[in-house]
């Protein structure tokens, strides 16, 4: 009966740690998981838009913050209630969103001072 208990205990602590039992880097070392098809083929997924392209979360609205790739209605929401920022790591540095989905947002946003 101790055995088990010890491997239950063994098996609990690795599944919090997140251990696989895998390599976890890629060939050019990198630490990161391959999510899509297209990661395994060697294409670029999110492709980064031009700057006239990017929403500026200054001035945007709820519905034009909406189309951000990877954007909720409750994270723009946040966004327009808390401005204004000097920078789009604001959004970051002052708990707006997580760093999830600030990781997802960041290429498609910028944080204008002035009113263009």
């Amino acid at each position: 009966m101790r055995r088990r208990s010890q491997a239950l205990l063994l098996a609990a602590a690795v599944a919090c740690s997140g251990w696989t039992g895998l390599p976890a880097a890629n060939a050019a070392g990198a630490t990161r998981g391959v999510n899509s098809a297209e990661e395994l083929s060697g294409r670029r997924v999110n492709s980064v838009p031009t700057p006239d392209a990017r929403v500026d979360i200054n001035h945007a609205t709820v519905d034009e913050l909406l189309k951000v790739p990877g954007m909720t209605r409750i994270w723009a929401a946040r966004i327009v209630r808390f401005r204004p920022y000097r920078s789009k790591q604001d959004l970051l540095d002052r708990g707006i969103v997580t760093s999830a989905v600030y990781d997802r947002i960041r290429d498609c946003i910028i944080a204008h001072r002035t009113k263009q």
